[in-house]
């Protein structure tokens, strides 16, 4: 029998899933399979309606080895999961003549842990561990969330918190879970041979194909401890996330309050002299801690420094001790020990890496309004381990709707640590950049709107212009607004004045309900408008007359104070970069890419993404920003922008009168 194409393939996918094949997605998945067999690099840029999931999915088990998927979005992997995989390997096993199988791969704290539900929690004050089902009152929310998850345990197959609907608090998670340094491990846990996360990594050793995430992803390249099942191609979906996400992976945490947790955890494991020292160094550093100011430290200040050396020491002491005592007077003790090393080995690796001060490392104090200040260590980039980790031994293809910024992939490659495009060398991995379009008339469905007029915006000053001016495009529009806000407080308080200049126009406001809640309640109503931040740039899918304006109240540049970045620009323009563009621009233009995706999700969406900052059209950087959004017709009138807008609307409108009118006669027949 002849071995099926690749175009065979992909039609026998998309029918079954119910689709359409599209010019783009049939190129990205011959230049997909192209990589696989040479073992090189690809970054895809696929725009909204692509169908890139399966451009991926149908060259990866056509080639037989296996492929590990990583995505950013909880959403992404139900799907991948739930739909497009089971749909995919049903409409190839005739073709290949095999069912490849596929498993989801979690971190541990991911998954019910049955030895926390059943002997309970290592208790902090007192030795031994507590029953948390006795120690909550039933009528609590705690209480009530803890009595439903043990009822769930005798059911589900999974154990993966994500099967569980509806969800339950952090608090309530953190009592059943562990983390992959507190658990006991198989061989020592008396449930170790039903163990939930145990028998995800047992599936994911066997199947073809791994969905896992970003974080998952960065811990195995991280950490040298293998964590994913030994694989021929990577996949990174969602790829404009992955830098953050690994970023925040390789970020360091130090507070008052996890250090006095490891304090009690090991008072009762080790000696005297031991709980002592430990004791006094967490107060020196509770002391500093009071007393820290916001901000980047270039150098360690010298009372830091020495209150960091007394706990690594003290943690390190305690350490020792932790492992030579045992004491059979502590109920569950291997439990309570694990769980008192993690706490104490997470302040020392802290403690010891901002001491040791790598010129890679960034540190800085942050203060939080309800858990007062932490000291944070992050690495100055995340390339080189990228490059070193990821593009080694595999081949990896990276795809989103929103990589090309400025015109070419190479500003994201360089965050990856890839080489500029065609560069030769030895040792550079190679790759290429494709851009397959998307399958929507972004000129004749929507407009580019730029308030040329509005005066420039100052750093959290009060724009009372700009506040006029979305007040006119709502009501221009008839609602059906998502307003996407550089700062919670700009959205606060465009969202109080608005409610009362067009009460007409209910206003959702990120933060006041869950976010699943408010996207629906968002789509449900068109007069209704959706304003928030950072999670609504990227996290909005609502296609129809619903969303039909799409604001953003400025360029999301991020904050000059923020230590990370600016230390990033910091250390491009001193190897002779531009560190704006690379650093600041680089950000701005791919939340803003994100947040223009928002308007068109189908191929029937009109509407218009209207920027409410004259920067775009005025500085110079406007153009590298124009160029990474969708190629919408571009306009700086405001008037023809309301008429647009107007007319949209009308149309919405009568679509809407047809529709119950068409209800209305079918149910008189």
């Amino acid at each position: 029998m002849t071995k099926p194409s690749l175009p065979e393939l992909l039609h026998a996918a998309v029918t079954a899933v119910g689709g359409t094949e599209r010019p783009g997605q049939v190129t990205m998945a011959e230049s997909v399979a192209d990589a696989i067999d040479d073992g090189s690099h690809l970054l895809v840029q696929a725009g909204t309606g692509t169908g890139k999931s399966l451009g991926y999915l149908v060259p990866a088990l056509a080639h037989g080895e296996r492929v590990v998927v990583a995505t950013a979005t909880l959403a992404l992997q139900r799907q991948l999961v739930e739909r497009d995989l089971p749909r995919t390997v049903d409409a190839l096993h005739p073709l290949l003549r095999r069912r490849p199988e596929f498993a989801m791969l979690k971190g541990r704290s991911n998954y019910l842990c049955l030895h926390r539900l059943h002997e309970g929690v290592p208790q902090d004050e007192e030795e031994g561990l507590f029953d948390q089902f006795e120690a909550a009152a039933p009528t609590s929310k705690l209480g009530q969330d803890l009595l439903r998850l043990r009822d769930w345990s005798q059911d589900t197959e999974t154990g993966d918190r994500d099967d569980l609907t509806p969800g339950v608090s952090d608090r309530a998670w953190a009592q059943i879970s562990v983390s992959s340094r507190e658990c006991l491990g198989a061989t020592k846990c008396a449930y170790g041979a039903e163990c939930f996360a145990e028998m995800a990594r047992e599936r994911a050793k066997l199947a073809e194909v791994v969905v896992t995430n970003h974080a998952l992803l960065a811990i195995d390249a991280i950490e040298g401890a293998p964590v994913l099942p030994q694989h021929e191609v990577l996949i990174v979906d969602e790829a404009h996330e992955l830098v953050s996400r690994v970023t925040g992976v390789a970020t360091g945490e130090l507070t008052p309050g996890q250090v006095n947790r490891a304090v009690r955890r090991a008072a009762k494991l080790v000696n005297e002299k031991a709980a002592d020292q430990l004791q006094t160094a967490a107060e020196g550093f509770e002391r500093l801690m009071e007393l820290a100011l916001p901000g980047r430290l270039e150098e360690i200040p010298e009372d830091l420094g020495y209150a960091l050396m007394a706990l690594r020491d003290a943690a390190r002491t305690v350490i020792s001790a932790i492992g030579a005592t045992r004491d059979k007077s502590v109920q569950d003790e291997d439990a309570v020990r694990k769980q008192a090393l993690a706490s104490v080995e997470a302040v020392h690796d802290v403690a010891e890496r901002i001491t040791n001060g790598s010129e890679w490392d960034v540190v800085w104090y942050e203060r939080h309004d309800r858990f007062g200040a932490s000291l944070r260590v992050a690495p100055m980039s995340v390339s080189g381990l990228l490059r070193e980790k990821l593009f080694a031994d595999r081949s990896v293809v990276l795809t989103s709707a929103t990589l090309k910024l400025g015109g070419d992939f190479n500003g994201v490659g360089a965050s990856l640590g890839l080489a500029p495009e065609g560069t030769e060398g030895d040792d550079l991995p190679k790759w290429k950049g494709l851009d397959v379009g998307s399958p929507f008339d972004y000129p004749r469905q929507g407009i580019l709107y730029v308030a040329k007029h509005l005066s420039r915006p100052a750093r959290d000053g009060d724009r009372v212009d700009m506040l006029d001016e979305l007040t006119e495009l709502i009501q221009a529009a008839g609602g059906r607004t998502l307003g996407l806000f550089s700062s919670m407080r700009a959205a606060q308080l465009a969202a109080e004045e608005l409610r009362s200049r067009v009460p007409e126009f209910p206003i959702l406001l990120q933060g006041e309900e869950t976010l699943g809640e408010l996207i629906k309640n968002f789509a449900a109503d068109p007069k209704t408008c959706l304003f928030g931040t950072l999670s609504l740039w990227q996290g909005v899918d609502v296609p129809g007359p619903s969303c039909q304006l799409v604001v953003m109240d400025k360029i999301p540049f991020p904050r000059p104070d923020d230590p990370l970045m600016s230390a990033r620009q910091k250390a491009v323009e001193e190897a002779g970069g531009n560190g704006f563009m690379a650093v600041a621009a680089t950000h701005a233009a791919l939340l803003m890419a994100q947040g223009a995706g928002r308007l068109v999700r189908a191929s029937g969406d009109r509407g218009v993404v209207a920027v409410l900052d004259q920067r775009l059209a005025t500085a110079r950087y406007g153009s590298y920003l124009k160029a990474s959004l969708p190629d919408f017709w571009y306009t700086t009138d405001r008037n023809q922008v309301r008429k647009s807008l107007a007319a949209i609307d009308a149309a919405a409108k009568a679509t809407e009168v047809a529709e119950l009118a068409a209800e209305a006669e079918k149910a008189r027949a």
